[in-house]
């Protein structure tokens, strides 16, 4: 196969991924569509292309997801004990 070719198949590859993040996060609150996301393996920059948003954006709601997971996981902790 040649390199165009090979390039043409991964922007349609993109593509399709791009289109199946959206369908899974469609209708689902802003910080729920980047943890989906997120989780599905897309980089900050990735989500920010498929959402529409800055890369900063996305790192900081990320940042604030982890901390409230955090918190989440200790207060389980706390409650367990």
């Amino acid at each position: 196969m040649e390199d165009e070719e090979l390039k043409e198949i991964s922007r349609k590859l993109d593509t399709m991924v791009r289109l199946l993040a959206i369908d899974v996060i469609r209708g689902r609150e802003l910080r729920d569509q980047i943890k989906l996301l997120s989780q599905a393996g897309l980089k900050p920059t990735e989500i920010a292309e498929v959402l529409g948003k800055t890369s900063n954006s996305v790192r900081v709601a990320l940042f604030g997801i982890r901390r409230s997971q955090g918190r989440d996981s200790a207060s389980i902790r706390e409650e367990g004990a």
